[in-house]
């Protein structure tokens, strides 16, 4: 991994607008942040996974990473290359359709990305023959059929002939992944991208990930909202937890650092659901103020988990924290606690009043 960033997210933001219809003629219409301030910074050989429970914002953030939402404010860039000034004004050294094909992703349902009226070995030819003009039909089936046979779909010439419809989950999946791969990317978003497997074969799936990650020397930002797949994958990778809550970064750091101490309540609460890393004799039990995500539409003031969080006080209800280092630069957290001088620890706790509950 080099010193310099493959990608960089620089306080990137994403608003949507919603509630725009007939009824709203004569209102504004509302605008959701769905990603709001991200700074991140992604490296060459790199497993970062983004977690967080449904509509944080890392489907969005992850789909900004790699070029495809643009930002509605802050910077994303390839190698230093704005992403967005390449594409508008051919701004910078390197081309958007070089950038483009370097940042790829694969989704949770491979059955999208694969034309059901198509059969396998024409899916994958097409976007080795587009961005690879110069090679010769022999040349681009010779590199299908070796990877077909890598994967485990074999013999090669069968599983190449057959319709996606005629393949299971886990071959489609496949299938999905070594179509990306093929294209040499050097930014892989895989979004949700095991989540629809049963669960014997999601392991399987992140081991073929890693190991085709070691041949391909690409970089991964693996969404999931299962904090045990993202440890897995990150452990052995030697990678990066991202955790977000309703669109901010909340902690990221090391994988050793994120799950196994976590220093955001938020991820606390994370691993505390988590059956496969939560542990009786040694973790107490986790107080939530309340269970239900706030309305993206009408984020909290001050820090956005502090309606849920059980060691919320005052300071947290009146402003937002930004990020503090824990045990170095390498693992941060917007958590106020993570200061032992902050004005936090001396401020009124909230009252047993605001919906306090405890949940085990």
């Amino acid at each position: 991994m080099t010193d310099d960033p493959l990608v960089s997210l620089d306080d990137v933001s994403v608003e949507f607008t919603s509630g725009e219809g007939m009824l709203d003629l004569f209102s504004e219409p509302e605008r959701v942040r769905a990603v709001d301030g991200v700074s991140l910074d992604l490296y060459e050989n790199e497993t970062v996974a983004l977690v967080g429970e449904s509509g944080c914002g890392k489907s969005t953030l992850g789909r900004t990473a790699i070029g495809v939402q643009r930002p509605t404010s802050g910077t994303v860039s390839f190698r230093g290359q704005d992403v967005w000034a390449a594409k508008d004004d051919g701004t910078g050294s390197i081309p958007f359709e070089q950038i483009r094909r370097s940042l790829q992703m694969i989704h949770q349902d491979p059955s999208s990305s694969l034309n059901p009226n198509q059969r396998i070995l024409t899916s994958l030819d097409l976007p080795v023959e587009r961005w690879y003009p110069d090679l010769t039909r022999e040349e681009r089936h010779r590199r299908i059929y070796s990877l077909l046979e890598h994967v485990g779909l074999d013999p090669a010439s069968d599983f190449a002939n057959r319709f996606p419809h005629q393949l299971s989950g886990g071959e489609q999946q496949r299938v999905a992944l070594i179509r990306t791969l093929l294209i040499n990317p050097e930014l892989i978003l895989a979004d949700e991208a095991i989540s629809a497997l049963d669960v014997s074969l999601r392991v399987e799936m992140m081991d073929l990930m890693l190991e085709l990650q070691d041949i391909f020397q690409t970089s991964y930002i693996f969404i999931s909202h299962n904090l045990a797949n993202a440890k897995y994958i990150t452990e052995k990778s030697g990678g990066r937890i991202a955790v977000m809550y309703l669109g901010k970064v909340v902690e990221v750091g090391p994988v050793s650092e994120v799950v196994e101490n976590p220093s955001h309540p938020y991820t606390q609460a994370l691993k505390w659901a988590t059956p496969e890393l939560y542990d009786d004799e040694s973790d107490s039990e986790f107080p939530l103020r309340r269970i239900d995500v706030p309305d993206p539409d009408d984020t909290p003031a001050g820090c956005r988990f502090h309606p849920r969080c059980g060691e919320a006080r005052e300071v947290c209800r009146a402003r937002e924290p930004t990020q503090y280092p824990v045990n170095g630069d390498e693992h941060t957290t917007r958590c106020y606690r993570a200061d032992e001088s902050h004005e936090y620890w001396q401020s009124e706790e909230l009252s047993a009043a605001d919906d306090w509950e405890v949940f085990d």
